[in-house]
């Protein structure tokens, strides 16, 4: 069986946004039990990681890692069509993911006690993202 389903995010700029618990709707809503769960998010300039859900300060500490790794408004980026953060987003998009897979098992995603799902926007501003989700099981 495979089910299949956008689901659009907002996000408010730069940032996590936890979408563990919009993922396990929609694993409900499949009625899949056992399989295999992608999530691609459907953007250059924000991506997904799979993190830390009980402490924030380690994404914080994540985005402090990369904006010292990948500066805003770096005078060697000649993509700057959107402002000074709109190659370091793409690089950050290009150095975490794009796409997840996602063991299922019982009807539940086979997370760790401490991992949650993030959306990670790499712009300033707010952005509407689409994240397609496809569940393949039983």
């Amino acid at each position: 069986m495979i089910y299949q389903e956008t689901i659009t995010i907002t996000t408010t700029g730069r940032g996590t946004t936890n979408i563990t618990r919009q993922l396990e709707q929609q694993l409900k809503l499949s009625g899949i039990t056992t399989g295999i769960c992608n999530v691609f998010i459907r953007h250059t300039s924000a991506s997904l990681i799979l993190c830390e859900n009980a402490d924030p300060a380690v994404r914080k500490d994540f985005e402090t890692f990369l904006c010292t790794l990948v500066k805003d408004g770096n005078a060697a980026f000649q993509h700057d069509t959107e402002g000074d953060d709109d190659m370091p987003a793409h690089i950050r998009s290009i150095l975490t993911e794009c796409s997840l897979t996602l063991p299922i098992s019982d009807g539940h995603f086979m997370l760790g006690t401490w991992q949650g799902v993030y959306l990670y926007e790499h712009r300033y501003s707010g952005f509407h993202r689409e994240v397609f989700i496809t569940i393949y099981g039983e």
